[in-house]
């Protein structure tokens, strides 16, 4: 059984006319402790390899910039982490006159201090933490949906869970092992009392999961177990502190377009990009504005874009306590005041390609409302990616993971820096690519 991974909705919006001199981008990064040092070198890296792919000549970009959020925080400080560090990395990237390309701001609003005091949390909780999530899980049926959207990513979600266990086992089995070789009848012949032995076998085998530490790392399974567990909490409605942090994202967001309304010339488009668990946030910051900002996205101002890259939606929003977050999605695919783009990728282990919100999440929309968002795409990485690199790539699930922000080999419709950099709107690159589509790439199930 197959499921085509492209869909367009029937109450698509009209495209605008006229094409982009100005564009502002806010970036939302996924579950990343490293953020801040990460998404501006591979920025930079990648569009320096792009200019070079493509022959199109360097771009200028300018330095990056850190600073607070803007808006206001009645009753506490959220514009910095709790550490005093900055939560908006900025820069700019000059016109491009050989493509006609957009002089674009691109803004990283940052969250990864929230993510560092995951990683910081004690590794007994976050393994507790993991069981109970895993747990609730499967008595729910989760895990089988999981499974059923898309099989490489159940393989991703279950990895730390069964990880867990074969890390147990061995440490169990070595802690065994050590009391039965000090105690009475021992392979060392040494007859050592109870109350010495079994303490003696515990410190081995965490001795053992010690030792392993740098391989578990270098196999991302803290990152997993980290991750899943954040999903269950939010799911759940425990993450008060990352609601804050959305809160506080949407103040910024709103101050900026108060600015842009004063501005002359105001941005021609304004882009919400989020890629994996950052999909998500992408997803709620664009809730909150629509709901806020009453005018955002009309025909006289800039056109607004969501564009969710590899996203990991369903984890969150089939699960049954996370109602709010179906009420901003519903908000959503049925407004025409912004386009949403959501581009999967079946060869990505961890995104759930052809997943339509509309439709497979129960959203209590009414028999006459009109579907206008999500519309889906495929990245078609195959297709983007040269035959050379797809092979060196395809089972390593983060780095097939990060194609979506990097630059492509091959020209497609998909393309991270002529969306965010081009001089088409959004809607106008998809729908351009629409009517230039040969056959739709459907997904396997099963």
């Amino acid at each position: 059984m197959s499921k085509p991974v492209s869909h367009t909705p029937p109450g698509v919006p009209e495209p605008r006319p006229g094409r982009v001199g100005r564009r502002h981008v806010f970036y939302l990064p996924g579950y990343d402790p490293e953020a801040r040092s990460r998404y501006r070198l591979l920025f930079v890296r990648e569009l320096t390899r792009y200019a070079k792919v493509f022959g199109q000549g360097k771009r200028e970009i300018g330095r990056a910039e850190a600073g607070p959020l803007l808006g206001e925080n009645p009753g506490q400080d959220l514009n910095h982490d709790p550490r005093g560090e900055p939560l908006v990395q900025a820069w700019r990237v000059a016109a491009h006159p050989r493509t006609e390309g957009a002089e674009t701001t691109y803004e990283v609003l940052l969250w990864d201090d929230l993510v560092a005091r995951d990683f910081a949390r004690s590794k007994f909780v976050s393994s507790v933490l993991l069981l109970a999530g895993t747990a609730h899980a499967i008595a729910a049926g989760k895990l089988v949906t999981f499974y059923r959207l898309h099989w490489k990513y159940g393989n991703v979600i279950l990895y730390p869970f069964v990880m867990l266990l074969m890390l147990a086992a061995a440490a169990g089995a070595v802690a065994y092992a050590v009391h039965g070789a000090l105690g009475e009848g021992g392979a060392l012949g040494l007859s050592l009392p109870a109350p010495v032995t079994v303490p003696a076998g515990l410190l081995a085998g965490l001795a053992l999961l010690a030792a392993m530490e740098a391989a578990l790392n270098r196999i991302f399974f803290w990152q997993l177990l980290n991750d899943w567990v954040f999903n269950w909490q939010h799911g759940q409605g425990w993450r008060t502190d990352y609601e804050r942090r959305l809160d506080a994202f949407a103040d910024h967001a709103l101050a900026r377009v108060a600015a842009f309304e004063a501005a002359s010339p105001p941005p021609d488009e304004i882009l919400i990009v989020g890629h994996s668990s950052g999909a998500l946030t992408a997803v709620e910051l664009a809730a909150r504005l629509i709901t806020r900002h009453s005018r955002l996205g009309e025909a006289e101002g800039p056109s607004l874009g969501l564009v969710t890259l590899g996203s990991g939606l369903p984890l969150v929003a089939l699960q049954p306590r996370a109602r709010r977050l179906r009420a901003e999605i519903a908000s959503l695919v049925t407004c025409r005041r912004l386009v949403w783009v959501d581009y999967g990728a079946p060869q990505d282990w961890m995104n759930f390609p052809g997943f339509n919100p509309a439709a497979d999440l129960d959203l209590g929309l009414g028999a006459d409302a009109v579907v206008a968002n999500p519309v889906i795409r495929s990245a078609r990485f195959r297709d983007i990616i040269s035959p050379e690199t797809y092979r060196r790539v395809r089972f390593r699930p983060f780095r097939m993971h990060f194609q979506f922000l990097m630059s492509n080999d091959r020209p497609g419709e998909y393309d991270f820096f002529d969306m965010t950099l081009g001089p088409r709107r959004l809607l106008d690159r998809v729908l351009d690519a629409q009517d230039e589509e040969a056959a739709p790439e459907a997904i396997a199930h099963g």
